[in-house]
């Protein structure tokens, strides 16, 4: 099983330079939380996530093509990110 550390720095590679905050719930959900690492202004915030179906490099890969449609998506995604 991947690891919540090992996930987030797959998230944060990809999606560079933007940050990333990954968190469990009580419920063992996840939430994700890509934001600017100066500015703190919030991109995409992504709850609900079930982990016991992020346990593969595979599962975490179609996250992440999901997590780019849902930011490519987001009207309020600045065109340019700010480094």
């Amino acid at each position: 099983m991947m690891s919540l550390a090992q996930l987030r720095a797959l998230i944060e590679h990809s999606f560079s330079p933007l940050a990333c905050a990954c968190d469990i719930t009580g419920d063992h959900s996840l939430t994700v939380k890509l934001y600017h690492p100066v500015s703190g202004q919030v991109d995409l915030v992504v709850s609900g996530l079930n982990m016991a179906t992020l346990h593969t490099a595979e599962a975490a890969a179609a996250l992440i093509e999901e997590l780019r449609y849902e930011l490519q998506s987001n009207s309020l995604h600045r065109p340019d990110p700010v480094m």
